[in-house]
C-alpha cells in the first residue's frame, strides 16, 4: 500500500524540461547551420576575401564604389556588385602598404546638431563621432609595362595586407621616428 501518486505538476514539469531540452537543442544546431553557411570558405586558408572602398587607381574599376577584394590563386580581384570583376596578377604587385585614417561619420545631421549644442559642445559630439578605416596603398604594372597605383578602404583589423604578404608581396611599413641624441649626449623633446 505503499503507493505514490505521481500529481499533475510533477509531470508538466518533467515534460517542459524535455521541451525546452530539445528546444535548445534544435536551436545550437540551427545557429551552427547558420553560421557555417555564411563562412564556406573559412576551411580554404589560399584565398582571403574582404569588403573594401575603392578609393581611386584600380583599372576599369569606378572610383569610390564599393565591393568585394579577394585573393584567388595567382590573382588579385575587384568585384562591385554583380559586375564582372577587374583582375591583376599578384606577381605585377610590386609594393604595397597599409595605414589608417579616421572619418567622421554621420552625415548633416551630426554637423547640424554640433553647431545647435551652445557653448562650444558640439566638439564633444565630434569625439564620437568618428570611425577609423585602414588603407591599403599599391603599386602595380599592367601587361604592357605602365606603373599604377590603387588605394581601398578597409575596416579596421582586417587581416586582408597579411594575405598579400603570406603571397610574397613587398609590404613597406612606414619609418618609425625615433628621438635622436643631441650632441651633448641627452635627448631632445
Amino acid at each position: 500500500m505503499n503507493d505514490v501518486a505521481v500529481s499533475t505538476h510533477d509531470s508538466f514539469r518533467a515534460q517542459f524540461r524535455i521541451r525546452a531540452a530539445a528546444t535548445c537543442f534544435a536551436l545550437v544546431l540551427v545557429w551552427c547551420a547558420v553560421s557555417y553557411a555564411q563562412h564556406p570558405g573559412a576551411n580554404s586558408a589560399s584565398s582571403y576575401e574582404t569588403r573594401v572602398i575603392h578609393v581611386l587607381g584600380f583599372q576599369n574599376a569606378p572610383n569610390n564604389s564599393s565591393g568585394r577584394l579577394s585573393i584567388e590563386g595567382d590573382d588579385l580581384q575587384f568585384q562591385k556588385g554583380t559586375d564582372p570583376p577587374v583582375r591583376i596578377k599578384i606577381s605585377s604587385i610590386r609594393d604595397f602598404s597599409a595605414g589608417e585614417m579616421d572619418k567622421q561619420v554621420g552625415g548633416t545631421a551630426v554637423k547640424v546638431s554640433k553647431a545647435a549644442i551652445p557653448f562650444g559642445g558640439g566638439r564633444a559630439v565630434s569625439l564620437f563621432s568618428h570611425k577609423k578605416y585602414e588603407t591599403l596603398s599599391m603599386i602595380y604594372s599592367d601587361p604592357s609595362g605602365g606603373l599604377h597605383g590603387a588605394i581601398f578602404q578597409l575596416n579596421m583589423g582586417d587581416a586582408f595586407t597579411a594575405g598579400l604578404a603570406a603571397k610574397g608581396v613587398n609590404q613597406i611599413k612606414p619609418a618609425e621616428t625615433k628621438a635622436q641624441p643631441s650632441p651633448s649626449g641627452e635627448k631632445e623633446p
